[in-house]
C-alpha cells in the first residue's frame, strides 16, 4: 500500500500487513508517520511523536 508524505509529497510504503502503532518512513525525507489504522484497505497515518533525548537533566 502506498500514500503521500504530507512533508515532501513522496511516495510512503506502508507494508501489506502493517498492524496499528506500526512506524513507517518517508524515504524521500525521513519523516516518519504512524499506522492509526487500516481504512477499506487504505492506511490512516498520522505523524509519529518525536521522543527527545533526556540527558538526566
Amino acid at each position: 500500500m502506498k500514500t503521500v508524505c504530507e512533508v515532501c509529497g513522496g511516495d510512503v510504503e506502508v507494508p501489506d500487513d502493517a498492524i496499528k502503532g506500526e512506524i513507517v518512513s518517508c524515504p524521500d525525507c525521513g519523516s516518519e508517520y504512524e499506522v492509526v489504522e487500516i481504512k477499506s484497505g487504505e492506511p490512516v497515518l498520522k505523524p509519529a511523536e518525536e521522543i527527545g533525548e533526556d540527558w538526566g537533566e
